[in-house]
């Protein structure tokens, strides 16, 4: 399907930069428990609070 509008291409960049933002929702859990560094899993962790708020205000602003 072809992109001919900007709004097409908008929405299209947001779907995926959501499912990029998705993905790393999943992955970043794993990551804080599979490390040792207890400084780096808290980093983890920290980011994915980011990511999610960044995730919940993109949709927010989108409606």
């Amino acid at each position: 399907m072809a992109r001919t509008t900007v709004e097409d291409l908008f929405i299209h960049e947001l779907s995926d930069v959501y499912s990029a933002e998705k993905q790393i929702t999943k992955a970043l859990p794993r990551l804080a428990r599979a490390s040792t560094n207890p400084k780096l899993a808290e980093a983890f962790k920290s980011h994915l609070e980011e990511t999610q708020g960044q995730i919940e205000r993109s949709c927010q602003r989108q409606l």
